[in-house]
């Protein structure tokens, strides 16, 4: 019992420890935006076609090295700047896994898990480190931008009061924006000194409110890692290919690893088909228990089981039909 509660509490702060420098992170870049960029700005650096934003949404992780809990602080600042929320959602959901040091990790843990496995028998051909990296980036952007469309036919239909939390919800329209800058156009500028009080009292707020959500999912996470004996599931798994996809989705979800970590642990399940381990790297950063506590601070329940429900469908779907062609081109 000892042992146990020593490995919960490992867990649970291993699980902190392993997303506060990336909240501090999204929590200072969120108050740099607030303070820093007006929302006229934004308005003209999007592109009117929602589709074609969407898809540059998509591809603005790739050079920000942010995990998944960082993101979803600076997309509710976006969110309040009147960034479309189909866009932030692309970016939420494909940021953490077309960054460069998350597909860097996949690269390197596959091709190091290939060299190691070289010699030993295998179920199933496996995915070299090149390959699991365009593989995990293609599928991962093709999820959330899907996602995005669904979500931006949500936000016609629905209105973004019934898809955000207030603290999430755009600060007026596009004419009080237009107003707001008339009105404040003759105010003196402000001081360096005062920006920065400003981006430290934003920060500060945003990374405290989050954290109470982290903790919350940390928790669960750390109870569910207790509950799951990985020896049995890898070996029962190996032998069921359809079900190996579902039951690492499973494990995606309650073991919350950060996206630039998790491809060490994936590339460790050594007999899995590379299916399997395909949907356990596209999975995890897009939706876990951690995630899903502080998508709450930002999404209302019918936005979240929206995402939930579109992501883990594709992501399944996509899975298999990656799993048939993969087993297909070796068996003929």
């Amino acid at each position: 019992m000892e042992d146990k509660v020593k490995d919960f509490i490992l867990i649970f702060t291993g699980i902190l420890y392993e997303a506060l420098p990336f909240i501090v992170f999204g929590a200072v870049i969120a108050g740099i935006v607030e303070e820093m960029i007006p929302p006229r700005l934004l308005a003209r650096l999007i592109p009117r076609n929602r589709v074609l934003a969407i898809a540059i949404g998509g591809f603005l992780g790739l050079p920000s090295p942010m995990c998944d809990c960082g993101i979803l602080v600076i997309v509710r600042r976006l969110l309040r700047k009147g960034v479309p929320l189909s866009c932030c959602v692309c970016y939420l959901l494909a940021g953490p896994i077309i960054n460069v040091v998350t597909l860097l990790s996949t690269r390197v843990a596959f091709s190091a898990a290939q060299d190691s496995a070289s010699s030993a028998s295998q179920l199933s051909p496996q995915f070299s480190g090149l390959q699991m990296m365009c593989m995990r980036a293609g599928l991962g952007y093709v999820v959330a931008f899907v996602t995005s469309l669904i979500v931006e036919w949500q936000y016609r239909k629905h209105g973004p009061e019934k898809l955000l939390t207030p603290l999430a919800v755009p600060i007026g329209n596009n004419n009080a924006l237009a107003g707001n800058e008339e009105s404040t156009a003759d105010e003196p500028p402000k001081s360096w000194l005062r920006r920065l009080e400003n981006i430290a009292e934003t920060a500060l707020h945003d990374f405290v409110d989050v954290m109470v959500f982290l903790i919350l999912g940390a928790l669960l996470a750390a109870l569910s890692r207790q509950l799951i004996d990985r020896d049995e599931l890898e070996l029962w798994a190996g032998s069921h290919a359809i079900a190996s996809i579902a039951i690492m989705m499973g494990l995606a979800v309650a073991l919350c690893i950060c996206s630039q970590a998790d491809a060490f642990v994936a590339a460790s399940y050594v007999s899995l088909r590379p299916a399997a381990k395909l949907a356990f790297l596209v999975l995890g950063p897009m939706l876990d228990f951690k995630l899903y506590s502080m998508y709450t601070r930002v999404f209302r329940p019918r936005l979240i089981w929206t995402i939930v429900g579109s992501v883990v469908l594709q992501v399944f779907l996509y899975s298999v039909i990656t799993h048939f062609l993969w087993e297909g081109y070796f068996k003929y």
